[in-house]
């Protein structure tokens, strides 16, 4: 049987690379250009790197620009900075860990003043530090604390301090228009206030500009130009593309495509914990495409966890308008109906709900340490050391436990032995405790289950271990009473009527005030 192909009269369209110009046009170009703005004054420049496709195109031109210009003229520092969140995806953490030692080893090889970082948040900004520690929620659009504080700052810190020794700092980033249409609206409108040709200023960093080389780059550019062009710090872009292939659910990474097939530039490799999207496409690609990585099935499990921690919906349930069958339920039962201040505060006649409960942080804790134990015994061997939580936040979080949050009992060493078959490295806290946990069980005990009154009966406790050793107990007796308010209802129910009952009460006198009451209220005493 003959198959007679069909002609509707549609010809393939094949985009061609770069407009049409040739790849060598196009590189010859912008390292001249790049040279040009190098050369041109002695502000420092700050590279961003991720070890994704565009920063590695950016260091990469970059870097082919400076080999060839002549010693004497390698007058300032190249700053290249990644910044880690400390929960990024395992195999792209190892990726950048192992990209920048190779990139500093090649500089100073090769006699270029190229200067790698890593960045890091404080401690005290971390995510499990914030979401395990503080009580946090999992982060959500409108409440999205994650990211100016595991990115955003240890960034602009760095920067700041160049602008501070300085003067000024250029930033060289590879953004680019065709990411999305926000970005090209947002890159279009700083080209308009640019100071220099083909330098934009920056809205948030004072005395910082940006240049953006691959800015009218496609995905497809971006790959071309990686796959023709050999890494110059001798890290092996093949592996980078065989890394983003894996990311990608059919494991496909086509090139120069028509504008209907998919390019790897889909596959976003970000934070393994990140709740921001519905499902991390990226790592599950990953788990399904590499049978060798299969060992990170615990960080999706526990990541989907804390993206939806409680059952779903289902016929029957008194569902909102906004919600249907099988999506799941908002985790207010694992949320303090009280704010991080102790206050209850009302949205459509219901709680707005605060921190997570101490029962849920302590199994999720658990739960990533038995994560971090089964990988270490279980995982190849390039990542049988990692640390999916360091020492130091261990602390920081038994810090905030025991002495911000009252949670006296002090549990984590116990909670670390039990998930890792190790005792917990940190000294006893006991002698900083007004009762130990023997004493705590008891309390438990005659408190019968209630909650609340055994937290309160808790804190107060804490609260005179504090101002036991002050000379002058200033505000033991405030800090008594928020104490008592925090923790006097007989539940949530009884909390919320309070709260009602409050609000009625307000809206009424201030319904009910006169003109000259107005004003008699808002004059000084």
């Amino acid at each position: 049987m003959t198959t007679i192909p069909l002609n509707l009269g549609l010809t393939p369209v094949r985009r061609k690379p770069f407009g049409g110009r040739s790849l060598d046009e196009v590189v010859t170009g912008l390292t001249e250009e790049i040279r040009e703005l190098y050369t041109a004054d002695q502000v420092p420049w700050v590279i961003g790197y991720s070890g994704g496709k565009d920063s590695t195109a950016v260091l990469q031109l970059v870097w082919m620009a400076l080999k060839d210009l002549p010693a004497d003229q390698r007058t300032k520092t190249v700053h290249v900075i990644s910044t880690d969140t400390l929960v990024e995806n395992p195999v792209v953490a190892a990726w950048v860990s192992a990209s920048l030692s190779t990139m500093r080893e090649s500089a100073q090889a090769q006699g270029l003043p190229i200067v790698p970082h890593r960045l890091t948040p404080e401690i005290k900004d971390t995510f499990w530090v914030n979401l395990l520690g503080r009580g946090y929620p999992a982060p959500r659009p409108k409440f999205r604390w994650c990211t100016e504080r595991l990115k955003i700052k240890p960034s602009n810190s760095f920067i700041r301090s160049v602008v501070a020794a300085h003067g000024e700092a250029i930033m060289v980033l590879g953004i680019r228009k065709t990411e999305s249409q926000a970005r090209a609206r947002a890159m279009e409108k700083h080209e308009k206030r640019r100071v220099r040709d083909r330098l934009s200023p920056n809205a948030n960093l004072p005395n910082s500009l940006v240049y953006s080389p691959v800015e009218d780059w496609t995905n497809d550019d971006v790959w071309e130009f990686l796959m023709q062009k050999a890494n110059p710090w001798g890290y092996n872009n093949q592996d980078l593309l065989t890394m983003y292939q894996g990311a990608s659910s059919d494991g496909e990474c086509p090139l120069v495509v028509d504008s209907t097939t998919p390019s790897c530039g889909s596959s976003r490799f970000g934070c393994w914990t990140c709740t921001l999207v519905e499902e991390d496409k990226s790592m599950s690609a990953m788990i399904q495409n590499d049978e060798e990585k299969e060992w990170m099935t615990p960080l999706l499990e526990l990541r989907n966890k804390l993206d939806a921690p409680f059952e779903e919906y289902e016929e029957g349930d008194d569902i909102p308008p906004n919600r249907k069958v099988g999506d799941p339920r908002p985790d207010k039962p694992a949320r303090d109906f009280r704010r991080m201040n102790g206050k209850v505060m009302l949205f459509n006649d219901d709680a707005i709900h605060g921190p997570y409960l101490q029962s849920f942080r302590e199994d999720w804790l658990k739960e990533l340490l038995q994560a971090q134990t089964w990988i270490r015994a279980h995982a190849p061997e390039h990542v049988q050391n990692i640390e999916l939580i360091t020492l130091e936040e261990l602390h920081e979080i038994r810090r905030i436990w025991v002495f911000d949050k009252h949670e006296v009992e002090d549990n984590l060493p116990q909670i670390y032995q039990d998930a890792t078959g190790e005792p917990f490295p940190g000294g006893p806290l006991d002698e900083q405790l007004v009762m130990g946990s023997d004493e705590m069980d008891v309390l438990k005990k005659v408190c019968d289950g209630d909650e609340l009154h055994y937290d309160m009966v808790r804190e107060l406790l804490a609260v005179e271990r504090k101002y036991r050793t002050m000379a002058r107990r200033s505000g033991l007796f405030q800090a008594l009473e928020q104490a008592v308010q925090k923790g006097y209802y007989e539940d949530r129910e009884d909390a919320l009527e309070f709260a009602t009952r409050k609000k009625k009460w307000q809206d009424d006198i201030a319904e009910n005030l006169t003109f000259d009451d107005e004003n008699e209220l808002d004059a000084p005493a």
